[in-house]
């Protein structure tokens, strides 16, 4: 049976710990691991459209030596010509590893539950799971061990923020996430997250004020209003988040030194300015880069199985 990442919670927290060691040693180490998944193959399946994820997967597959093959809605018969579960069947004879960018999440699970190879979810309307890696090893970049740390989300409780609560829960930092009224987080995810969160240290706080969530913070987190398949509701949360604006009187009230993150496409002036997306405090071209290698530790480590890294030398 093949280990499928479907959600960060897939990895439990001992694994997630594993990735995030394995993705900066691939980063400290680039020569080390050159071609180590040589003849193989991954699948991207793209049925919403991508920049970082398509270019990340991609340089992350060419890096260990694996083929990346970009799969399109309307190259292939998916749900619509052959039910998902053959089309997982017929996939696993030909390829390494598939990882699919879609809408429903019930769709990479069943993807997933017929599938005889790994499964990374690139993103549902759920949840982004290999986004909330890179978040992570970004901030590790620069505070090192985040129990104790207390990062602020301030915007749509979407799917990268359910991630990101996921996070919390396993790696022991508090995440205060600020939302209005009817934009919050899932509440089941957010209780199974402070269950962990019970464990690890953590903390995960919903709140509807923004400077109560980044007071303090060593780190300000946001992302677009309107997610793909909302960008009709564009205007009326524009209205809605009026007031969530990270700008610089909003990250002046965070901790000494803090730094500002985005998952990127950003819209500027609507959920951040210039002035903090391009200040001294960004740290979104960091994040972006490290998407590259979370993603070459995901492949190598669920196609060996080899978390620790240990046929690396």
């Amino acid at each position: 049976m093949a280990d499928h990442f479907l959600t960060l919670d897939s990895l439990g927290p001992t694994g997630v710990r594993e990735i995030l060691d394995l993705s900066h040693r691939f980063k400290r180490e680039p020569d080390r691991h050159r071609g180590a998944l040589a003849g193989g193959r991954v699948g991207m399946i793209f049925d919403k459209p991508s920049t970082r994820t398509r270019v990340s997967l991609e340089d992350a597959a060419w890096a260990l030596g694996m083929l990346p093959i970009v799969l399109r809605p309307d190259e292939l018969q998916l749900g619509h010509g052959e039910t998902v579960a053959d089309t997982a069947r017929v996939l696993s004879r030909y390829l390494s590893a598939l990882t699919i960018r879609t809408f429903a999440h019930a769709r990479v699970e069943e993807l997933a539950a017929h599938a005889t190879i790994p499964i990374i979810n690139a993103l549902t309307d759920e949840h982004h799971p290999c986004q909330a890696l890179a978040d992570v090893m970004t901030l590790e970049e620069v505070f090192g061990d985040l129990r104790g740390r207390r990062i602020a989300f301030v915007g749509d409780g979407n799917n990268v923020a359910h991630s990101l609560i996921q996070a919390a829960g396993s790696l022991g930092f508090t995440l205060v996430v600020a939302t209005p009224e009817g934009y919050r987080p899932d509440a089941a995810i957010v209780a199974a997250a402070r269950e962990h969160a019970s464990a690890s240290g953590g903390a995960v706080e919903v709140v509807g004020d923004p400077r109560v969530a980044v007071a303090g913070a060593d780190a300000v987190y946001t992302d677009v209003w309107a997610s793909m398949g909302k960008e009709h509701e564009r205007e009326e949360r524009r209205r809605v988040f009026a007031g969530y604006t990270v700008d610089a009187a909003m990250m002046a009230a965070a901790g000494p030194g803090a730094i500002f993150l985005h998952c990127l496409p950003a819209h500027r002036g609507d959920e951040v300015t210039d002035e903090v997306i391009d200040g001294p405090g960004s740290r979104v071209w960091d994040q972006a880069e490290n998407r590259v290698y979370t993603e070459q530790a995901l492949l190598y480590a669920l196609i060996t199985g080899d978390r620790l890294g240990a046929r690396l030398g």
